[in-house]
């Protein structure tokens, strides 16, 4: 078996079988094809496609080409989230405790922050003294002892996705489905779960611009997940505006606090309560929607939810007294506001607009060897279908002296979008996905 002729056969527009996939992981895994080799085939693929069974097929190799975690020493159901990122998007620091405290084990594997989506691990880092960290004894421990870790991928976990995603990111190949559905289930299915919800965003802050396009990487997603013995099932939902009024990292560790104490964005609320509802009645914990819901609810006005992650903040380093006094988070020194320019209905306050300039401030990265600036970030004063004045503020940008603050100032502004009537919003939740006949069937 050669490369070059699996190469060809893709750039043709055939389909891969087992052997050809599994010599492909193991050749970008080992290193022995030349990177030119897999960009070739990974541009075949994005050109060409693959079909769900090749796309299951490529997940699969590139998961066996590290090892599992196991849990089979932990009891109870193991479930986790997955979002495909978004401005704003800080659910998991509340849905995690929230589910936790209604009786799942939650080992959830985040990431960084790249471009203008930003990423869990660097919330939590934001915490003083928080280890992401945590080797599979530590996880496994805490996962019995409070039912909660939150923590970052090994380097032991589907390796083939680290290198195959490196290459992805300077070749232009990341927009393929299949190869995004394989980088983001390798990780998942790697982690011994039992139920995986997954939360796919659309709009102009998402990965996923389309609503279409969003609705077929779920389906892919999903198909994967249910092929593998995990039980999965999806959401499309909207990234238009950030979620909730926080982006950044120390400023979204607060307002996921405050979202736990029942204080919070009615948005953030509303999909956090959803998405760990929906971890509950896939994992088998619930049988139905409402007890669910009821079940998540009482976690949250009861304060367990909350007490949860003081618990998970403590086992993992963290200063727990930030639960209370958010001055022991980072803090911006400088901070600039940016009016609206009229009186009117606020049109539009476009994600990605926030979340480059956030990103300017310091608070996110344009490379994965980049730092970030924890304090830093922007607060929405006011959010799309809401009534504003001339001069009123409607961001507020964090920043500690940046030197790219007029960037950062002029994408805020470029954001903005003020008009004489009320705008439509579209619902915070499109759709559910499930599995489809032929996965469940395969």
């Amino acid at each position: 078996m050669r490369a070059v002729d699996i190469i060809q056969k893709k750039r043709d527009g055939a389909a891969l079988n087992v052997p050809e996939i599994e010599f492909f992981v193991a050749g970008a895994t080992e290193s022995s094809w030349p990177d030119y080799q897999v960009s070739a085939l990974l541009m075949a693929i994005v050109l060409r496609g693959m079909t769900p069974e090749e796309t299951a097929w490529l997940t699969d190799a590139m998961v066996r080409s590290g090892t599992r975690l196991d849990l089979s020493s932990v009891s109870g159901v193991k479930v986790d989230k997955h979002s495909t990122g978004g401005v704003g998007d800080k659910t998991s620091l509340v849905l995690a405790p929230l589910a936790a405290a209604c009786g799942a084990r939650v080992p959830m594997m985040s990431g960084r922050g790249l471009g203008h989506t930003g990423g869990t691990l660097d919330k939590l880092e934001s915490i003083p003294g928080f280890s992401v960290r945590l080797s599979p004894d530590q996880i496994r421990a805490s996962l019995r002892d409070i039912g909660c870790a939150l923590f970052g991928q090994t380097s032991e976990i589907a390796p083939a996705d680290r290198k195959l995603y490196a290459l992805r990111d300077v070749t232009g190949t990341v927009e393929s489905i299949p190869l995004i559905s394989a980088s983001i289930m390798s990780k998942k299915l790697s982690e011994g779960i039992d139920a995986l919800v997954l939360d796919v965003k659309t709009g102009s802050g998402a990965f996923m611009k389309s609503e279409a396009d969003s609705r077929r990487l779920a389906q892919s997603l999903v198909d994967i997940g249910n092929r593998a013995g995990v039980r999965t099932e999806a959401f499309v939902t909207t990234m238009d505006t950030p979620l909730g009024r926080a982006v950044g990292n120390a400023v979204e560790v607060a307002e996921c606090i405050e979202t736990l104490k029942g204080h919070g964005p009615a948005d953030l609320e509303e999909l956090s309560v959803m998405l760990a509802a929906r971890l509950l009645v896939v994992g088998g914990l619930a049988a139905e929607e409402d007890d669910a819901i009821r079940r998540v609810r009482h976690a949250l006005d009861s304060g367990a939810g909350v007490e949860l992650f003081r618990r998970v903040v403590e086992r993992q380093g963290g200063d727990p007294r930030a639960i209370d006094d958010h001055s022991r988070l980072p803090k911006a020194s400088s901070r600039e506001v940016i009016d609206a320019p009229r009186d009117g209905y606020l049109q539009k306050l476009d994600a990605e607009c926030v979340g480059r300039a956030s990103v300017a401030l310091g608070a996110g990265r344009n490379r994965v060897d980049e730092g970030v600036d924890p304090g830093a970030g922007i607060i929405v004063r006011a959010k799309p279908g809401e009534r504003v004045h001339r001069g009123q503020a409607l961001l507020e940008l964090l920043h500690s002296h940046s030197p790219n603050l007029e960037t950062a100032r002029g994408l805020a502004e470029a954001s903005i979008e003020i008009g004489d009537e009320p705008p439509a919003i579209r619902s915070l939740v499109l759709e559910r996905i499930a599995a489809s006949f032929s996965s469940l069937t395969s």
